[in-house]
């Protein structure tokens, strides 16, 4: 019965000390990530994950590949009047700030209109933003699996004709290959802004 009592007792203890460990940690995490960005969600949150698309070279690639360093991920449409061309040339400028402090980074542009923006349509649109930045489109299925799993929303207009819109949410996710998710951008969010914190977020956690 002591035998029994002390082993109980034990492996209480340990598990204590786990369930410690784990909030150190995870305090720890999401402090050094609130210095970076205060007013956003930083931390694992459930944003992100796996996806297969093709990319504007019209190869197949997956997370994985295209995520290979830290990345500015956003979910637009080409044919987009205004609000898409806009946010993707904020990235791209903070991608240049970034680029002059000797911090490589991948902007990505994942499209929410496959059936306009083919890799051809979608490498002309990156071309004139940034040469670094990868257009990703794939099947009305697989680009729905993709806006799932980063939470994003997107809702073709009713339309009679081929000149339609697209309904869609605007944040900007930045990724590591290490992390995944660590935090996003609001449409306010100026280059310089963005560019501080991922900077911070490099150097700090």
């Amino acid at each position: 019965m002591k035998k029994n009592y002390l082993m109980l007792s034990a492996g209480l203890i340990i598990s204590v000390i786990l369930v410690l460990n784990g909030v150190i940690f995870y305090k720890k995490y999401n402090n050094e990530a609130s210095l970076c960005s205060p007013g956003n969600i930083s931390g694992k949150a459930s944003i992100g994950g796996n996806f297969n698309l093709v990319d504007e070279n019209e190869k197949s690639v997956s997370n994985i590949d295209v995520i290979d360093v830290p990345a500015l991920v956003y979910f637009g449409y080409t044919f987009c009047p205004d609000i898409c061309p806009i946010d993707a040339m904020r990235n791209a400028e903070a991608t240049e700030l970034l680029f002059a402090q000797g911090v490589k980074i991948k902007p990505i542009f994942i499209t929410i209109d496959p059936e306009r923006d083919t890799p051809e349509v979608l490498k002309d649109f990156t071309e004139l933003m940034h040469p670094e930045m990868l257009g990703l489109t794939g099947s009305l299925k697989q680009i729905k699996a993709a806006s799932i799993a980063y939470r994003t929303y997107y809702q073709k207009q009713v339309s009679e004709d081929e000149f339609y819109f697209m309904d869609h949410s605007t944040l900007t996710y930045f990724l590591t290959p290490e992390k995944g998710f660590v935090d996003f951008f609001r449409r306010e969010d100026s280059p310089k802004k963005i560019a501080e914190t991922i900077t911070c977020h490099l150097t700090k956690t």
